[in-house]
């Protein structure tokens, strides 16, 4: 786990407060419950959140119903299927994103929530959000398709998905969502 003295940094807006938690205190929630998770897991209607394992096998996506793919991990190591790999009847999208915490997944927030909620707004429409093991990019990416979409705080968002699966962004990941959440507040305030 990251050093718990990293700094927020210059792009982070401001200190947490009582609506703001601070990183660790976003880790010490999603350390709580049960750390268990499968291969896939609905996290919210038709919203599907996993790992390599459900994206490479089409007959579970199919048995699923899938229509769209969301890869948080594109041409990582083992997330390097592409829109032929499942053929016309799912839509695919790839984040070429790497689980790392000075990785910014928040260029990817808004189109990546663009795609999930034109997925669920398709009549019939279900949607897998994954990477390599569905714990940190895709739950980054679900997480802030609920704060963007559904106006949840990250905690509200975090505490949603977390009743049906285990997730654990990374540091860095983590402190671009907590942004993300101070943005949106800052909107709303307004």
């Amino acid at each position: 786990m990251a050093d718990e003295s990293t700094s927020l940094g210059p792009k982070d807006l401001g200190p947490p407060s009582e609506d703001s938690p601070s990183v660790q205190d976003l880790e010490q929630l999603l350390n709580t419950g049960s750390p268990s998770c499968h291969h896939a897991d609905e996290v919210w209607p038709n919203l599907f959140l996993g790992d390599h394992v459900t994206a490479h096998s089409r007959f579970d996506l199919w048995k699923m119903g899938i229509s769209h793919i969301l890869n948080a991990a594109h041409g990582t190591l083992f997330c390097q299927e592409s829109h032929d790999f499942y053929g016309t009847t799912i839509e695919y999208r790839g984040v070429p994103a790497h689980d790392l915490p000075s990785f910014d997944l928040s260029l990817y927030f808004y189109c990546s929530a663009e795609f999930i909620h034109k997925a669920l707004t398709t009549p019939g429409g279900k949607i897998f959000v994954h990477c390599a093991f569905g714990i940190s990019r895709s739950s980054s990416l679900v997480l802030a398709y609920l704060m963007i979409y559904h106006h949840f705080s990250l905690v509200k968002a975090i505490q949603t998905v977390k009743e049906h699966r285990w997730i654990f962004p990374n540091r860095g990941f983590l402190k671009q969502l907590r942004n993300l959440d101070l943005q949106l507040r800052n909107k709303t305030n307004k």
